[in-house]
């Protein structure tokens, strides 16, 4: 489903090096490495958000090096969040819904259910800055999957968790996979949530140095 065809990139002084990996349609695939190695940097290409120097990016067997992020149907839920702060919890879950043209009144309608069905259905007029972290993940996580992406991109999604709101999110993610078939991406320093999580994974070294994930159970 995406395919790094010997993909190299620089940011400044940090480079990804002729990186290539291949991630299949409903795989939950870890990659795996230590904080600076380059993770977010390959997560954010496979979204779109940097072009690649050199090598191509595959999407479905077809090229989208130079396709924009909202053309991709790639979701992207960032480590801290990213939610606004000066919106309302069913606000922001229903953003993208409304970036694509959908009114507020029926946006707010649509996304009802996906409050309900990540238990946020309480905060509906909270703001961002008056929840705990695990309800924080939650309404990111439910405003990601509001736009119906194929593609999943999780960026160290348990690292600011304690550690019973991370095996309650945990729990949430596998059923997130299991029951809506998506093909997620997630990058973490833990070998840990790969094993409990990953249907595939891979090591990233140095921004450069790639190992290929063997399969490993949930």
């Amino acid at each position: 489903m995406i395919e790094f065809d010997r993909v190299s990139l620089a940011l400044g002084s940090f480079s990804l090096n002729d990186v290539s990996l291949t991630i299949s349609k409903g795989d939950y695939y870890f990659i795996v490495g230590p904080s600076g190695a380059g993770k977010t940097v390959l997560l954010e290409a496979i979204a779109g958000l940097h072009r690649p120097d050199s090598g191509r990016v595959l999407l479905r067997g077809t090229e989208i090096t130079a396709l924009p992020p909202e053309k991709r149907k790639v979701a992207l839920v960032y480590q801290d969040y990213s939610l606004f702060p000066n919106m309302q919890v069913i606000d922001n879950v229903s953003y993208g819904l409304r970036m694509q043209g959908m009114g507020k009144k029926e946006a707010r309608a649509e996304v009802a259910p996906l409050l309900e069905r990540f238990g946020i259905a309480h905060l509906a007029d909270r703001y961002p800055g008056t929840l705990s972290g695990g309800e924080q993940q939650r309404v990111a996580l439910a405003r990601a999957i509001a736009v119906k992406p194929d593609i999943l991109l999780l960026d160290e999604p348990l690292s600011a968790l304690d550690p019973v709101t991370q095996e309650k999110f945990i729990d949430d993610l596998r059923r997130l996979h299991r029951e809506d078939g998506l093909t997620i991406v997630q990058v973490s320093h833990s070998r840990r949530e790969a094993h409990l999580l990953a249907t595939r994974m891979a090591v990233i070294i140095d921004g450069a140095s790639w190992t290929r994930g063997r399969p490993v159970s949930c």
